[in-house]
C-alpha cells in the first residue's frame, strides 16, 4: 500500500507531505500549556499535533533509570516513573484537547504507551495510531493496536531491518495493511550525521509502504532532506520555550523554528516537480534572450552560395537555431542579407 488515508488526508508518495507537530510531554503536565501547544501548532501550519497518553505506573517499573539525556535535562533526585507522573495529562485532560484541536482545526494524535490508552484514545476518535521506537519489540501490543483497524505510524528508532520486518508482519497478521513507517533516530538531540536518512528508501523497497521521518535533530535542515528524499511525513518536537525543564525542551524547536519548518516543507516539496525534463514556462523570456541563433556574419551579396565562414551564431534566441547550419551551408541567397540579420530559411534557394 503506497498511501494511507488519515482523517481524510491522503498520505504517501505524490501527495503534500503530512507534517505532524510532536508536542509529546511538552506541556509538562499542564492542560492550560497543551492548549497552547495546539494553538502553536495551528499556527504553525502544521497538519496535526501529537501528544503522549500513558498511565505512567503501566509503562515502567519503580527503579527503571532514565537515558542519559534526560538525566542532563531533569532533576538527578527524580526517578524515571516519578519523572512520567510528573509529566502525566488524564482522560479527561485529553477529551478537553481533542475538543481544543477540533475547535482550532488541527488533527489531534497522541501516541498510547498502554493498552488502556489505546482503547481510551480509539474510543475518543483519534484518526490514527501512532506508535513509539521502543514498542517496535512489543509485539503483544503491536496486535493490540492493530486489531483497532486504524492507520498505523510505526517509528523504527533504535531497529535493524529484521526487528522492522517482525513488527511489520506481526501488524499485518491482525489484519490491518494501513502502515506508514518513520525511519528515526531515538537520542535527544540526535546529531545529523547519525541520520542515515536513505534508510527510509531501503524501507520503502521492502515494505512497500509510505515512509517518513521522526527527526530528533537540532533544527530544521535534516527534516527538509529527509522530504528532499522522499518522506511522506515529517514528524518534529516543539516546545514554547526550549528553556523550560523538561526531558524534551532543549531537543525541540520553538513557535518561530516551527513555522519555519512548515514553510520549508512546502517550498522543498513543491520544488521537488513532476519529474519530467522540460522547461518551466518562466523560462521562455530567459531562453529568447540566452540561446543563439544563425546570423550572417557579414554582408552577403545575392546568389552566393553560402560557407561557414559567412554565418555567426549569435544572441538572441529567436532566428533559426545552431544545430540548423546543415541545411544553410551550400545554399544560394535569393537576395543580399545585410551583416548581422537573423537568418531564415526562405532566404535561401
Amino acid at each position: 500500500m503506497r498511501e494511507v488515508e488519515i482523517g481524510g488526508r491522503r498520505v504517501g508518495a505524490g501527495n503534500p507531505v503530512f507534517i505532524i507537530a510532536e508536542a509529546g510531554v511538552n506541556h509538562n503536565g499542564k492542560l492550560d500549556l497543551a492548549k497552547r501547544l495546539v494553538d502553536v501548532a495551528v499556527d504553525a501550519g502544521a497538519d496535526a499535533v501529537k501528544f503522549q497518553t500513558f498511565k505512567a505506573e503501566k509503562v515502567m517499573t519503580a527503579d527503571a533509570p532514565k537515558a542519559e539525556y534526560q538525566k542532563v535535562t531533569t532533576s538527578s533526585e527524580e526517578s524515571q516513573l516519578e519523572m512520567a507522573k510528573r509529566l502525566e495529562l488524564s482522560f479527561e485532560d485529553f477529551r478537553h484537547l481533542k475538543a481544543h484541536c477540533d475547535r482550532a482545526g488541527i488533527m489531534f494524535l497522541s501516541t498510547p504507551f498502554d493498552e488502556e490508552s489505546v482503547e481510551f484514545l480509539d474510543a475518543l476518535g483519534v484518526a490514527a495510531f501512532k506508535v513509539p521506537s521502543g514498542e517496535v519489540i512489543n509485539h503483544p501490543f503491536l496486535g493490540h493496536i492493530a486489531r483497532r483497524g486504524k492507520p498505523i505510524l510505526l517509528s523504527t528508532g533504535m531497529s535493524c531491518l529484521g526487528e522492522v520486518d517482525e513488527a511489520v508482519r506481526i501488524l499485518r497478521a491482525a489484519g490491518n495493511e494501513q502502515l506508514l513507517l518513520l525511519h528515526c533516530v531515538s537520542n535527544y538531540p540526535a546529531h545529523p550525521a547519525d541520520a542515515n536518512l536513505r534508510a527510509m528508501q531501503t524501507m520503502a523497497a521492502a515494505f512497500q509502504v509510505p515512509v517518513g521521518f521522526s527527526d530528533h535533530t537540532p533544527g530544521i535542515e535534516v527534516a527538509l532532506a529527509a522530504v528532499a528524499l522522499g518522506a511522506c511525513v515529517i514528524e518534529k518536537h516543539f516546545t514554547l520555550d526550549r528553556d523550560l525543564l523538561g526531558p524534551d525542551h532543549r531537543a525541540s524547536l520553538g513557535p518561530d523554528q516551527l513555522a519555519a519548518l512548515v514553510r520549508g516543507v512546502r517550498t522543498v516539496e513543491s520544488a521537488l516537480g513532476h519529474g519530467r525534463k522540460e522547461p518551466a514556462a518562466s523560462e521562455a523570456n530567459t531562453a529568447a534572450v540566452a540561446r543563439r541563433s544563425l546570423v550572417a556574419a557579414r554582408d552577403i551579396p545575392a546568389g552566393m552560395a553560402v560557407t561557414r565562414e559567412l554565418i555567426a551564431i549569435k544572441r538572441p534566441g529567436y532566428g533559426l537555431p545552431p544545430s540548423a547550419l546543415r541545411y544553410i551551408i551550400g545554399r544560394r541567397t535569393k537576395a543580399r542579407i545585410p551583416a548581422d540579420t537573423m537568418l531564415e530559411l526562405e532566404m535561401f534557394s
